[in-house]
């Protein structure tokens, strides 16, 4: 059998029985490429090398050769797993077909949640399959579409809460194409300046030390601009729970893309995930935010959460101008009296404070909860958080600044 060429590598020829294994693990490294990891031709080349070096002795020591070769980061560790569990399983067509035609109880046990890394790394493998399959020539259909409106902007308008598995998977990769803000704030600090701006003593003197004064140039410096912190509250309780995957996969964007940005949980306590937030993965991120929770979508106790923050977060991420995003429905029936006293505190420590409610999805809402009444005051703007299109709103407003329409005091006169 003649050598052949693939992924720009030379592939020898396998000799008789070996069952393919340098093609197979051509065929896994491609597999890993799609799957989102940073793989070479030369990777590969090391991986064929180090297996027919070592051996296949067990799984685990097959296993272990490939992870040294191909696993660069940590964050692709879990995929790595995952496509190695699918791509290297054991196909055994025999005993799948006995244990489908044998007659079996049904399973009444609780589905094992998906490993992080398990969606990509299965699409990854889906995809080769797919595309090794013949393709049929579709006939051309002209549809009139003047009276219809785009399948995009019927997804930007309909609710979170209502969206379908595809929907979400098609919303998520829409909110990983957002436009970030790039609002900026004015420091106390300088930095140097090439235009003629304020006169910096200090530079123009060091600049004249190297002539030894026979040359005084003046420097200058300007007022040094930067992003300033972006907190996020978000809570996490079961009146929450059809938002909160999404709003995660949100702030996940936000925190890969931001440099100052800061994310706590809470539903009957606190929890600071912004450590698992910054996972390159998105789904290494939200499961280690599940891990980090122990009261997801249980009860809520705002006040408590935002008297807990104030004391113990509020000095130390809240300086410099931050702005706080508040992401709840407000629905607090015992500590009023707290909630309204943490707000105002809230209030005054940061910037701007803008409270995002997936109740305003309702044209009909009116402040009339309690909690709601008692957090209004305190707050910058009042948003809706429930679909792609107020996402994207949220997103614009953080660089234009406050919005009238979005003032709380049009619901304070309602009381």
């Amino acid at each position: 059998m003649a050598s052949g060429t693939q992924d720009g590598i030379i592939v020898a020829p396998s000799p008789p029985g070996d069952g393919r294994l340098a093609d197979n693990i051509v065929l896994f490294g491609r597999a890993l490429r799609k799957a989102g990891l940073k793989i070479g031709p030369g990777a590969i080349a090391d991986a064929i090398e180090a297996v027919e070096t070592i051996g296949i002795g067990s799984r685990e020591e097959f296993h272990a050769a490939l992870c040294s070769i191909f696993v660069k980061r940590h964050e692709d560790l879990a995929v790595f797993d995952e496509a190695f569990r699918l791509f290297w399983r054991s196909r055994d067509l025999v005993a799948k077909m006995i244990a489908m035609m044998s007659p079996v109880a049904p399973d009444h046990r609780q589905k094992e949640k998906p490993k992080p890394g398990e969606s990509r790394a299965s699409d990854a493998l889906l995809s080769n399959r797919d595309e090794r399959r013949p393709q049929r020539e579709a006939p051309d259909i002209e549809i009139d579409s003047r009276f219809t409106s785009s399948g995009s902007e019927v997804l930007r308008h309909l609710d979170f809460a209502q969206m379908s598995a595809a929907e979400i998977a098609v919303a998520k990769k829409e909110l990983a194409k957002l436009q970030l803000p790039l609002d900026r704030v004015r420091t106390r600090r300088f930095a140097p300046s090439r235009t003629v701006a304020k006169v910096d003593p200090r530079a123009t003197m060091r600049s004249a030390l190297r002539t030894g004064g026979a040359l005084i140039l003046p420097r200058f410096r300007r007022p040094k601009e930067m992003q300033p912190p972006l907190v996020v509250l978000a809570d996490i309780s079961g009146s929450m729970s059809q938002y909160t995957r999404i709003f995660l996969h949100f702030l996940h964007v936000l925190t890969e893309r931001r440099r100052r940005m800061h994310t706590f949980l809470f539903g009957t306590r606190l929890t600071n995930v912004t450590r698992a937030m910054r996972h390159k993965d998105p789904d290494q991120a939200l499961d280690e935010c599940a891990a980090a929770v122990r009261d997801w979508s249980g009860g809520t106790r705002i006040g408590e959460a935002l008297k807990e923050f104030n004391r113990l977060w509020a000095r130390r991420v809240l300086g410099q101008g931050a702005i706080v995003l508040l992401i709840t429905d407000g629905l607090e029936r015992e500590g009023v009296e707290l909630l309204g006293q943490e707000m105002d505190r809230l209030h005054r420590s940061c910037r701007r404070l803008i409270w995002l409610n997936p109740l305003l999805r309702f044209e009909g809402f009116e402040a009339r909860a309690r909690g709601v009444k008692a957090m209004l005051p305190h707050v910058d703007e009042f948003r809706p958080v429930h679909n792609l299109l107020s996402l994207a709103d949220l997103v614009s407003a953080l660089t234009a600044g406050r919005a009238d329409s979005y003032d709380p005091r049009r619901f304070l006169g309602k009381q």
